[in-house]
């Protein structure tokens, strides 16, 4: 039986592999802000998170916030790592963080290279979006009669369940550096994933395609953030609308 521990183990990732490798029969720490017993900020440190990686054999480190913090909160975790002698680090990243210039991907991208370059033996999964981070804009972007959407922009949304089942068996496997990318089922114009979701939820709503500018938009407009080769996600964003909100009905 293998000791991990997963970061932002309380998450909609961390939670989901949190339940998988203990179902597998593994010994599981959570650490999160406010999860005791191992209740840390990655963001400070300090000796409570010493604690949490004592005895440890893998890390998988899924917290993160696209508020800031993560470089910081990797070096810590990343130290406290080497002096516990941790032998495995996995850790999640986004598709397209090395040709996207958005700020929240350039911060995954220079955490992946602390991972690199940390000592330790590590793993780095790189995943398309999740279903529910689509329906959180749409969400947002709905409350006005008009849905504003950026022109010409495609996404490639993926069942995170099916994420939280490949993290945990990178966890329990042989480190093996930069794994191939999981891209959800297919890549789809944001009007077409917006109107999945309006049906879905029960919202009438009027949609415009609004053209933006600068390197980032372009980046996503290119499908950069998107890996049509590496399609490996079986389930839709309709499956998840109707998991999610039933047939029309609300959330």
């Amino acid at each position: 039986m293998t000791t991990i521990l997963v970061t932002g183990g309380t998450g909609t990732l961390g939670r989901l592999v949190t339940e998988r490798l203990r179902e597998d029969g593994h010994e599981v720490r959570v650490l999160s802000r406010h999860t005791q017993p191992y209740a840390v900020d990655l963001r400070e440190g300090g000796p409570g998170l010493d604690a949490a990686v004592a005895g440890v054999d893998t890390i998988v480190h899924c917290a993160s916030s696209p508020r800031g913090g993560d470089e910081q909160a990797a070096a810590h975790l990343i130290a406290a790592a080497r002096r516990a002698g941790v032998g495995h680090l996995v850790y999640i990243s986004i598709v397209g963080v090395d040709r996207v210039p958005f700020g929240y991907y350039k911060s995954k991208l220079a955490v992946e290279k602390l991972v690199e370059e940390s000592g330790l033996s590590w793993t780095v999964l790189r995943t398309t979006q999740f279903h529910d981070l689509l329906v959180q804009l749409f969400q947002a972007l709905s409350k006005s009669p008009v849905v504003p959407l950026p022109a010409g922009v495609r996404d490639q949304p993926i069942e995170v369940t099916e994420v939280a089942g490949r993290l945990a068996e990178l966890a329990v496997g042989a480190p093996a550096g930069r794994v191939e990318d999981m891209g959800g089922p297919e890549a789809r114009s944001l009007e077409s994933l917006a109107r999945a979701y309006l049906k879905a939820a029960g919202r009438r709503r009027a949609m415009v395609n609004v053209p933006l500018w600068g390197k980032a938009y372009g980046a996503f407009r290119g499908g950069g953030h998107l890996t049509p080769e590496r399609a490996v996600g079986k389930g839709t964003f309709e499956e998840y609308l109707a998991g999610r909100f039933g047939r029309g009905g609300r959330d």
